[in-house]
């Protein structure tokens, strides 16, 4: 028997109480900060937006922040900032769909975007986060106004399995063990990569015995256009299995599927609007769409020496007008053209890293991808009790 079920045994063996959210957290919803207020890098409280919750410390705790705001700032915006240990999550706005949950590292403000939960002395600030992090935002969205919006008073019913203390700590124990090997997982992910990136940039330098070529003269290159409105479907069938490729990065980039390729051969696509710049290899047939840029490699380029060599380019972006990279700019940048037996020769060793850094099939993303799942079985498993009888 593990500790876990020794404590469950002895201090609640008929089962657990379930309690709302009301009953057991504070509520707050955050204040609004005029731009003016912005900017600080020191003063007595972090004050976070949705974007800073992208950037955190120790996995899931906000330890990092853009924007500080100081005591007579706070008190004059009428601004009760959070306590260290409050869970705050995104509330209004397509950035509910990210799911995104953070626990407070200190006293600290927020923007009215965000939402946070004060735990009582009833509940450990992390036991709490880990029933949020299992639940998804969107079933609390509410969508009678202009955008969807998580409401205090749909939060305050919401109900979850309240333990005695011990075992609280003895899940959040068990849990933070998991996310502790994640964490270290990903860490060495991010060394590999920048591995990976020094020895590609060290890999594609040449003397002058190696010419630089533009990329409009060692490629094919255009531009995606319109979404076919005549046979497009958002799923694939049997009917429309070609691809349609707009800018994005990994997945978000697929738009949906048609019956009639545009681009046949491989080749890469680099993101001209939104993800500027983002190189990806294609090679089967696919449409590309909303200006994405296509380079089909001359027999002189191998199609994968060629993602590689524009991965290390540092695309400029006009500043004025709309952000975006045209055909005509992406071909007066130079790439180095070495012999064909010379890229392929870099193209085995990148390929290796690659797969290490990248592949969802194998390397440490793999392994990632698998402790993740192993993790949200048994964080749903062991936060699930069956309910006490009244």
């Amino acid at each position: 028997m593990s500790r876990l079920d020794e404590l469950i045994a002895e201090l609640c063996p008929d089962g657990v109480e379930y309690k709302t959210l009301g009953t057991i957290c504070e509520i707050r919803s955050g204040w609004g900060f005029p731009n003016i207020e912005q900017g600080k890098t020191s003063g007595d409280y972090p004050f976070y937006k949705v974007g800073d919750m992208n950037s955190f410390g120790n996995e899931f705790v906000m330890t990092v922040a853009n924007n500080y705001v100081d005591l007579e700032t706070a008190t004059r915006l009428r601004c009760k900032p959070a306590p260290k240990g409050t869970v705050i999550f995104p509330k209004i706005g397509a950035a509910i769909g990210t799911n995104k949950k953070r626990i407070l590292a200190q006293e600290a403000c927020y923007d009215n975007n965000i939402i946070g939960l004060i735990p009582s002395d009833a509940v450990i600030s992390r036991y709490l986060f880990y029933q949020m992090e299992a639940v998804n935002l969107m079933r609390f969205a509410d969508y009678s106004g202009a955008m969807p919006s998580i409401r205090k008073t749909t939060l305050e019913k919401f109900r979850i399995p309240v333990p005695p203390l011990p075992v609280q700590q003895e899940i959040v124990r068990i849990l933070d063990n998991f996310t502790e090997l994640t964490a270290e997982l990903t860490a060495e992910l991010t060394a590999r990569r920048k591995q990976y990136e020094y020895y590609r940039d060290l890999l594609l330098t040449f003397g002058d015995e190696v010419p630089m070529k533009p990329l409009s003269e060692v490629c094919v290159l255009s531009a995606g256009g319109d979404v076919p409105k005549r046979h497009f479907s958002k799923e694939k069938t049997n009917e429309y299995k070609v691809p349609i490729y707009s800018n994005g990065i990994g997945d978000n980039a697929l738009y949906g599927w048609t019956n009639e390729a545009r681009i046949n051969n491989p080749c890469i696509t680099i993101a001209a609007r939104g993800t500027i710049g983002y190189v990806a290899l294609r090679n089967e047939p696919f449409v590309p769409v909303v200006r994405l840029i296509c380079a089909i490699p001359k027999e002189c380029i191998n199609v994968r020496y060629l993602k590689y060599a524009t991965e290390t380019l540092n695309f400029k972006v006009p500043t004025s007008g709309i952000p975006q990279l045209t055909v005509p700019m992406i071909g007066k940048y130079n790439i180095p053209v070495p012999p064909l037996e010379e890229q392929e020769r870099i193209v085995a060793i990148l390929d290796r890293f690659d797969a290490l850094c990248n592949d969802l099939t194998s390397g440490i993303p793999a392994e990632i991808e698998a402790r993740q799942k192993q993790y949200e079985y048994y964080r749903d498993k062991l936060l699930t009790f069956k309910e006490a009888k009244a």
